[in-house]
């Protein structure tokens, strides 16, 4: 009804007045950004290396497993530095590699594994085994090996290993855990001043252990780098 004209019959009554309202239309959607998380869920949303990979206990095992075959391989890697009762090895540098790719429990796992086979098997620096390499002058070496792999995997499952310098700072970081604990275990296993224990027992290995975390910063980043790649074409 379009309306009423008022007449002598209706004046002074209401007038209804049809309304008509235009139908309104939806207004364009601009396009949204593809994310790439969903298009690479693993390379991205992975904590640390070892994520990227499918499983879970069984996958676990074998990587606490390889992380103390690691260790126990750079052991092997042992340059003397007289008088210093404490060889240069490659166990730190594999310490590093395993902390920043299990992340903090696996890392842990993996050393903790590490010095308990070391108690039966010769997989000790120089080929050494049994309890008393752990109570003698290397001990707190090896202790500080857990601690390292923890706090660098912590380090790690928050990004940390992802690009060079932020990965070699945090690999140098936690290679000072070590001595941390290496060198004061140093003096009383050995009965040293602070002075000789400091210098034999950390100053002497600087050099390396720049080296390791320098080494270390560069192929862990270059793996996350190759895992979006593999990742990304899969």
């Amino acid at each position: 009804m379009r309306g009423t004209i008022p007449g002598p019959q209706n004046r002074g009554q209401p007038t209804a007045r049809l309304v008509r309202f235009a139908p309104r239309t939806a207004e364009p959607k601009e396009p949204q950004p593809v994310s790439t998380v969903a298009l690479n869920p693993r390379a991205t949303a992975a904590g640390v290396l070892a994520d990227i990979l499918p499983g879970t206990r069984v996958r676990d095992a074998l990587l606490v497993a390889s992380g103390a075959g690691l260790t126990a391989l750079g052991a092997q890697i042992s340059i003397p530095v007289p008088p210093s009762p404490v060889p240069i090895t490659g166990q730190t540098l594999a310490v590093v590699i395993a902390g920043a790719a299990l992340g903090a429990r696996r890392g842990i796992a993996s050393q903790l594994l590490y010095v308990l086979l070391g108690l039966l098997l010769p997989v000790y620096a120089d080929g050494a085994s049994g309890a008393h390499v752990v109570w003698g002058s290397s001990g707190g070496y090896l202790v500080g090996f857990v601690v390292a792999a923890g706090l660098i995997g912590l380090a790690a499952e928050h990004g940390a290993d992802r690009r060079p310098l932020l990965a070699a700072l945090t690999f140098a970081a936690g290679q000072l855990a070590v001595f941390a604990i290496g060198v004061p275990w140093l003096k009383v296993a050995a009965d040293l001043s602070w002075g000789d224990a400091i210098h034999y027992g950390f100053t002497v290995f600087i050099f390396g252990g720049i080296v390791k975390a320098v080494l270390a910063g560069v192929v862990t980043p270059s793996a996350w780098r190759l895992a979006r790649r593999v990742d990304g074409r899969g």
